[in-house]
């Protein structure tokens, strides 16, 4: 498989921030336990140690996270493969599968439709995308075009 045109549509900062936001709100639930826990029980505070060793190894694992797999649509020359997205259908396929692609709305949010010759499909929401719509779209459709070995004259 050629990577030279494989391309990587990250995670909106936007969409990361909130996620984040979760983790952070997690890891303050549990700061708040055990300092609960700590003045119940009356144990050393070398107890919350514990729950900032946590609390480092959460924000660790979320920048790894966000550096190795922050990206939701991967295009290459063979097809295409979306991750992160809660309801996308075929969450990968080959270009010569799609039978074609459409911009719609679906719950008030943009998103791009992929639809497969088997009846199958993948909904993209291009807000969760950290680039301009209109930029992934013609970068789809390039991929598209060139994985069904259409050229533009």
């Amino acid at each position: 498989m050629t990577t030279d045109t494989a391309t990587v549509h990250r995670l909106a900062p936007a969409v990361a921030a909130r996620l984040l936001g979760v983790v952070l709100c997690g890891v303050a639930v549990l700061i708040l336990v055990s300092t609960l826990l700590i003045a119940v029980l009356d144990l050393h505070t070398v107890f919350l140690l514990v729950p900032v060793l946590v609390t480092l190894a959460s924000l660790v694992a979320c920048w790894w996270l966000w550096r190795e797999k922050g990206w939701v649509v991967k295009f290459t020359d063979e097809g295409y493969r979306v991750q992160w997205v809660r309801g996308v259908g075929a969450a990968s396929a080959r270009w010569r599968d799609v039978e074609d692609a459409v911009t719609t709305t679906l719950l008030e949010a943009p998103v791009v439709v992929l639809r497969l010759r088997d009846g199958r499909t993948t909904t993209i929401p291009v807000e969760m995308l950290a680039m301009d719509r209109e930029a992934f779209a013609r970068d789809l459709q390039e991929h598209l075009q060139r994985g069904q070995g259409l050229r533009n004259f």
